[in-house]
C-alpha cells in the first residue's frame, strides 16, 4: 500500500510539469513508477494517463493543433512503434535488461536536452531532414518500449513548431493517437485487470488535478525553470534504475 500510495505522488509531481512543458510526465514518471509498482502496472497506467493528458489539453487547444505535422508525426511512429512492440516482446521476463535500458534512454535524452537548450550557444534550430528522420522513427521506437517517446519528439519539432501553445497542442494531439494504439496493445495483451483498473481511476482523478494546476504555471511561470528541473530530475531518476 505505501508503493501505490509514493506512486500516486509521483503521478501527481511529474503530471505537474507535464502540464507545463506537454512532453516530459511520463518519461519522468517511468523509472520511479517502474520501481514502485513494476514495469506492467507502471506502463499501461502512465500510457493511459499520457492519453488522457493530451485529451485535457488539445479539449482546450484544439484550434492550436499544426495538422500537417500531426499526421506526418502519427503517421511515421504508428509505423516505428512496432519494432518497438517487438522489441520489448524479445526483452520480455528480462527485467533487469529493461530497467538498464530504460534508464540509459532517460539519461542520454536529459543530457542532450539540456545541452541543446541551455549549453549550446545560439538557442536551438531545427535539424536536416536526415537527422529529423531519425529523431521521429528513434521516438516511435522508444514510445512503443517504454512510453517514453515525447522528448526525442520534442526534439524533431524544434525548429518545425515554433509557436509555445501550437507545440503543445500539436505534441499533445499525438499523444492521444499514439497512447490510444498502446493502450487497445495493452488490453489485448491482458495487462488490464480489475486491480489495475482501480488504480487507473485514483491516478486519473489525481492527474486532472496536477493537470489544472500545470496549466497554471505554465501561464504564469518560466517554462525554462521547469525544463531545468525536469532534465536534473530525469537524469536522477534514470540512474536509480541502475541500482534497481
Amino acid at each position: 500500500m505505501a508503493k501505490k500510495i509514493l506512486f500516486l505522488l509521483v503521478v501527481f509531481f511529474t503530471n505537474i510539469i507535464q502540464g507545463i512543458t506537454g512532453f516530459a510526465g511520463t518519461m519522468l514518471a517511468m523509472p520511479p513508477s517502474v520501481m514502485l509498482v513494476g514495469f506492467d502496472t507502471a506502463k499501461p497506467i502512465l500510457n493511459a494517463l499520457g492519453l488522457l493528458s493530451g485529451i485535457y489539453i488539445v479539449t482546450a487547444n484544439r484550434k492550436s493543433v499544426n495538422k500537417k505535422e500531426f499526421l506526418k508525426i502519427v503517421a511515421v511512429m504508428t509505423v516505428s512503434m512496432l519494432a518497438g512492440f517487438a522489441l520489448r516482446n524479445v526483452l520480455a521476463g528480462r527485467e533487469r535488461v529493461m530497467y538498464i535500458l530504460l534508464g540509459t534512454v532517460v539519461i542520454l535524452t536529459a543530457a542532450w536536452g539540456t545541452y541543446k537548450s541551455f549549453l549550446r550557444k545560439g538557442g536551438e534550430h531545427g535539424h536536416g531532414k536526415a537527422v529529423s528522420a531519425l529523431l521521429l522513427v528513434s521516438a516511435g521506437v522508444t514510445h512503443g518500449m517504454f512510453v517514453c517517446g515525447g522528448p526525442l519528439l520534442v526534439s524533431y519539432m524544434t525548429g518545425k513548431v515554433s509557436d509555445k501553445q501550437e507545440f503543445r497542442a500539436t505534441l499533445s494531439a499525438c499523444w492521444i493517437v499514439l497512447n490510444g494504439i498502446i493502450l487497445a496493445d495493452d488490453i489485448r495483451t491482458g495487462l488490464w485487470n480489475k486491480d489495475l483498473l482501480l488504480l487507473f481511476g485514483i491516478s486519473a482523478a489525481i492527474l486532472f488535478a496536477a493537470m489544472f494546476i500545470g496549466s497554471l504555471l505554465c501561464k504564469k511561470m518560466s517554462r525554462g525553470l521547469f525544463m531545468k528541473i525536469t532534465y536534473v530530475l530525469l537524469i536522477v531518476s534514470g540512474a536509480l534504475l541502475f541500482i534497481k
